[in-house]
C-alpha cells in the first residue's frame, strides 16, 4: 500500500495507520532526511527476521540502526553518555548522522551485536520522527536491498518494486540519494566510519 503523508505536517490518521501496521509486525519503507529506509518496530522479532530475509542477511551480522525521536529517547538504548559526547550528539542531531554507541539492556537480545553497540539516528524528518513518537519505540532501520539506484528516491517506483515484500510504502516525497554519515563513538575519540550527507568537523 502506498500512503501519502505530508512531509511538514503529517496527518494523524495516516500516522495512526502506519503505527498500527508496525505494532502488528508490519514492515514499512519510509522517508528520512537522507535516503528512504526499510523499517519495523524493534520489538517485533518476526518483522526483524522478515527484513533480514528481504535483505538476505544474518540478523546478528546486520548493520541495523535505531531511529529515535530525540536525545532523551536515544538515551534509553545506550549506556551512560559522557558530557562531551552528549554535546556532540546535541550539536549534530536531529540530522543526517548515524552514531555508533555502546548499547544498553533495552536493546532487544535479537539485535545485540557481539560488540554490544547500537547505531542510533535522529533524522531531521517530521514523518519519521512522528511515527517513532507515536509508536513509543524506535524503528529498526536499514537500507533497501540491492544497489542504491535512482528508483529508491521515488515512492511510486518503490511501491511497484517492493509491494509484495513490505506492508506500507510511506510517500513523503522524492527522497535523497546520499546515506547518513556514520560516526563511531565507542572509543576515546569519535571516528568517521562512512562519509555521507552530514559534514563532520575535519571536512568543514
Amino acid at each position: 500500500m502506498l500512503l501519502h503523508v505530508h512531509p511538514d505536517d503529517p496527518q494523524p490518521r495516516q500516522i495512526k495507520t502506519i503505527v498500527e501496521c508496525l505494532q502488528d509486525g508490519g514492515i514499512i519503507i519510509y522517508p528520512t532526511d537522507t535516503i528512504y529506509g526499510l523499517g519495523c518496530d524493534i520489538s517485533q522479532h518476526k518483522a526483524i527476521e522478515r527484513i533480514a530475509r528481504i535483505k538476505n542477511i544474518n540478523v546478528q551480522k546486520a548493520n541495523f540502526s535505531f531511529i529515535c525521536y530525540d536525545l532523551s529517547h536515544l538515551s534509553h538504548y545506550t549506556k551512560s553518555i559522557s558530557t562531551s559526547l552528549y554535546r556532540i550528539l546535541k550539536t549534530y542531531l536531529p540530522g543526517p548522522y548515524t552514531f555508533i554507541l555502546p548499547s544498553s539492556k533495552e536493546v532487544p537480545k535479537l539485535l545485540k551485536s557481539k560488540k554490544n553497540t547500537v547505531g542510533i539516528r535522529v533524522p531531521d524528518n517530521n514523518i519519521a520522527r512522528t511515527i517513532v513518537k507515536e509508536l513509543g519505540h524506535p524503528i529498526l532501520s536499514t537500507t533497501l536491498p540491492g544497489e542504491m539506484v535512482e528508483e529508491y528516491t521515488d515512492p511510486d517506483l518503490m511501491e511497484e518494486n517492493f509491494n509484495k515484500l513490505v506492508d506500507i510504502v510511506v510517500d513523503g516525497g522524492i527522497g535523497g540519494m546520499s546515506p547518513s554519515t556514520v560516526i563511531d563513538c565507542t572509543g576515546d575519540v569519535p571516528e568517521l566510519i562512512r562519509r555521507g550527507l552530514g559534514k563532520w568537523p575535519e571536512e568543514e
